[in-house]
């Protein structure tokens, strides 16, 4: 049986990895659905970057990419992008 890296990386997620992936897929839809409605580019580009972090990294990675991806998306905006 060949082994899918999806169906075990699914199997090493515990509670934790879960609950960040939930917290953050949220504020990354969030995100998402505010630069479509606004017609800005980086907060679209942000909520998609934090939404795929959301389901690729473990729970600290994931985190830590998604605080910078917010970081981010909060100083381009603030520069005038």
């Amino acid at each position: 049986m060949p082994d899918n890296s999806l169906i075990s990386q699914l199997g090493t997620l515990d509670q934790h990895a879960l609950w960040a992936s939930c917290l953050w897929g949220a504020i990354a839809s969030g995100y998402w659905i505010y630069g479509m409605k606004q017609r800005s580019l980086v907060s679209f580009l942000g909520g998609l970057v934090m939404m795929i972090a959301s389901f690729m990294l473990g729970a600290l990675m994931m985190s830590l990419t998604c605080i910078g991806a917010m970081f981010a998306v909060w100083w381009l905006l603030r520069q005038g992008y």
